[in-house]
């Protein structure tokens, strides 16, 4: 009998270890899209005459289409960092230091899923995220055309009253000094992210000392993501 209860007591372990990982499991992908105030797509002439001026401001959001963070499953859910930031982002002798957010979470999320969904945001925000200053709960929509193409850039984000943005597809006349091309990378880990043409990027809600309207620019990003802890 003790011959046979030793298995069976370490088969019941295997099973709970395996039961335990997979509550810490932390694994999600999605859609991703961000806009700032400074052309992404550009040229050396345009980003040196913006560089240290503007580009300091930024709109960030994630539709989770699958996934967990740690256990909390938040599949159909989404979240939306805005920052201000003293230096233009992205830049390399720049610094995110001092760097002030907003964090919108989906209202349709339970207390456990926001607040999984704020520490998925932080995660991929890092110094970014680092001084939140205000959390707002909103409904927000992300929606990407054709996505299945993988390379679609007609986009739009919506959180709330608070933030927006809307992309198309870069076009040839977007070129001024034919020699463009993506000057900043995203601001975030992204599987794969396309440029695109802002139409809309906005944000008119409190916490960040300002609000902005900067649409007619090549500043913003479309693409997905894949996370795994």
């Amino acid at each position: 009998m003790k011959a046979i209860g030793i298995p069976l007591i370490l088969f019941s372990l295997g099973v709970f270890a395996a039961a335990a990982a997979s509550l810490r499991l932390t694994e999600l992908r999605g859609q991703y899209m961000e806009a700032r105030t400074a052309d992404v797509y550009t040229g050396p002439c345009f980003a040196n005459s913006e560089v240290g001026l503007t580009g300091n401001l930024a709109v960030l959001g994630w539709k989770i289409e699958s996934g967990s963070w740690q256990g909390v499953k938040l599949d159909g859910l989404s979240v939306v960092g805005v920052v201000r930031s003293k230096d233009t982002l992205g830049d390399a002798f720049s610094s995110t230091e001092g760097s002030h957010s907003v964090l919108i979470v989906d209202e349709k999320a339970n207390v456990e899923q926001r607040m999984a969904l704020r520490g998925f945001a932080e995660k991929m925000g890092g110094p970014l995220f680092a001084d939140v200053v205000r959390l707002e709960y909103r409904a927000i929509n992300l929606t990407v055309a054709d996505k299945a193409n993988g390379h679609s850039t007609t986009a739009s984000l919506t959180a709330g009253d608070l933030a927006k943005i809307e992309t198309r597809p870069l076009e040839g006349g977007d070129q001024i000094c034919h020699n463009e091309q993506v000057w900043y990378k995203p601001l975030t880990e992204t599987d794969h992210a396309m440029p695109a043409y802002t139409l809309a990027n906005g944000y008119h809600g409190a916490g960040l000392g300002t609000t902005w309207n900067y649409p007619g620019q090549r500043s913003s990003f479309v693409g997905t993501f894949h996370y795994q802890d």
